[in-house]
Order: structure tokens, then sequence, then C-alpha cells
């Protein structure tokens, strides 16, 4: 149930994600129906999955890892604290294991982000002061697919290159993953009759839904500068980091330039995190009831 969840939050989500990718990091798209038509025009119907097989096969694994992490975070500090884990977690707690859960997020979904992105940009590019450098032969990607694109990182970047962005992606977890969990905790506990021992699922599909356009909105500026850093390198290193990103960016296009793709990044945030949340509440309550049965 946990990975059809997911699985269906991504491939609902994933033809949005290289609309995200492009405002973000590409040239030239005036806004996302632009972008949309562009895409179309240039690369047909599968341009909007472009980079989607390596995130497919992760994000169950990327997903568990999250979700455990704040699951039992939560439960070790209710422990520390009352000396029942089993007891609701208070607000200061909630918003401890988001950021536990931000934090360890990074280490897996850096690398996975930056094959993703490296993918979908591969064919845009790069242009500066009116110079376009096309790709190293002309028509053809620079990376075969998710493994080559993998392979030719950490040979020629090591393992940093694998991790560029990471800051900026931690900058964006950290924070998000709090205005992910949050909300959800007190939208469900909001929309679930009194009474009820657990939400229903329409319950847990609306607050999952809130919380993701939250988090995803309010996540796009530290997005916009993720994307720019692991997008950088395709061709040529543009930016020199986290910072130097900022203010190329600010420089070049205005404030305006941070909140590239909010409309995408909410939309998305929607569905994705609906099945999310899905997956996860259906999941436990189908192991507790395993584990009931199982010992009567």
């Amino acid at each position: 149930i946990l990975s059809l969840g997911w699985k269906h939050g991504i491939l609902i989500a994933f033809h949005k994600c290289i609309l995200q990718t492009r405002l973000q990091a590409g040239q030239g798209y005036g806004n996302t129906l632009n972008c949309v038509l562009t895409v179309y025009r240039n690369e047909s119907v599968a341009g909007f999955f472009k980079g989607m097989s390596f995130p497919l096969a992760s994000i169950a694994v990327y997903s568990s890892v999250v979700f455990g992490v704040f699951s039992n975070t939560q439960r070790l500090l209710s422990q520390l604290r009352h000396g029942d884990p089993a007891r609701a977690p208070a607000l200061a707690d909630v918003a401890l294991a988001s950021m536990v859960a931000g934090f360890v997020s990074v280490g897996i979904g850096s690398p996975v982000d930056l094959v993703k992105i490296r993918l979908q940009m591969q064919t845009q590019p790069y242009i500066k002061a009116n110079i376009k450098l096309q790709p190293t032969v002309p028509g053809f990607p620079v990376y075969r697919g998710p493994i080559h694109c993998f392979r030719t990182v950490l040979k020629k970047e090591g393992i940093a290159g694998m991790y560029r962005g990471a800051g900026a992606m931690l900058l964006r977890d950290v924070p998000g993953y709090c205005l992910y969990f949050i909300p959800y905790t007190f939208f469900c506990g909001w929309i679930t009759p009194d009474g009820c021992i657990s939400p229903n699922p329409s319950s847990i599909w609306l607050a999952g839904g809130v919380a993701g356009a939250i988090s995803w909105g309010t996540a796009t500026p530290m997005d916009v500068v993720k994307s720019r850093l692991q997008a950088d390198g395709v061709y040529l290193n543009k930016y020199k980091g986290t910072l130097d990103c900022i203010l190329q960016s600010y420089q070049n296009e205005g404030l305006k330039v941070f909140f590239r793709g909010i409309t995408v990044n909410a939309v998305r945030g929607f569905p994705m995190s609906s099945a999310m949340f899905l997956g996860y509440e259906l999941s436990l309550k189908a192991m507790k009831r395993d584990q009931t049965e199982t010992n009567p």
C-alpha cells in the first residue's frame, strides 16, 4: 500500500517536475503555459517524462526513510519526555522530528535530484552573453541515461559533484519538512471529527494535499537555487556555490526569479502529498492490525 501510494504520487506529479526544472533553471520560458507548449513542440509528449526512471526507482526507498525517520524520531521524543512512545507528540516534537527528517532526506535525495535535473536540462542550450553552447554532439544529449549520468558525474566531479546543490537543498528541506508535517498534523486533527481514534482516508487525503501545497509553495525560492546549482555543470560551471547562485540570479533577473515555478510546485504538491500521506497512514493501520492479530 505504501509503495503504491508513493509511486502514484510521483506519477501524478512528475509531468510537472520537468516544467518546474525548466522554469527555474532554463532559459526563454515566459510562463508555465509557454513552457508546456515549448516542451511539447520541441520534444513531444516524451519530453514531459525525461529523467523519470531514476526517481521512480528510488522514491519508495527515499520516502520510506524520510517517513520512517520522522515517525521514529517522534516516538523516541515521546518516550524520552513522557515514557510512552505511543503518546501523541507535542508540536515541538513534530517540529524537531521534521527537521531531522529533512536533514536525512538531503543525504539520499541530493544525488537523485541531481541526476533527474541533469537529464531534464541536458538538451537546453547554455546562454550567456549571447553565446550558445550546444551539447557535445549537436542534436544528441550529453547523458545516455540515468546510470550513464551518475557514472559521468561521479568520474568527472567526484562525490562532491553528486552532492552539488546539497547546501541549498538543506536550506529547502529542513524548514520545508517542518511546513510539511506540522500543517498535516494540524489539519488532520482539525478535520477529524471528535471521538474518532484515527483520521479517515478523506481527512488524510485533504490534510496531506494542503500540507504539500504549503510546503512546496514556501520552499520555491531555495528550490530555484538548488535546481540552478544542480543543472549547472552540464556544459560548464557558472556558480561557485549557494550564495553566489543567489547573488547572480538576483542581479541578473531580480527578486521575481526566486518565485519561478511556484504555481507548478504548489499544484503538484497537493496530489503528490495526498497520495504519500494516504499510503503512509494506511500502511501504519495495516501493520498495527497485523500486530494485533498476531499478538491478541
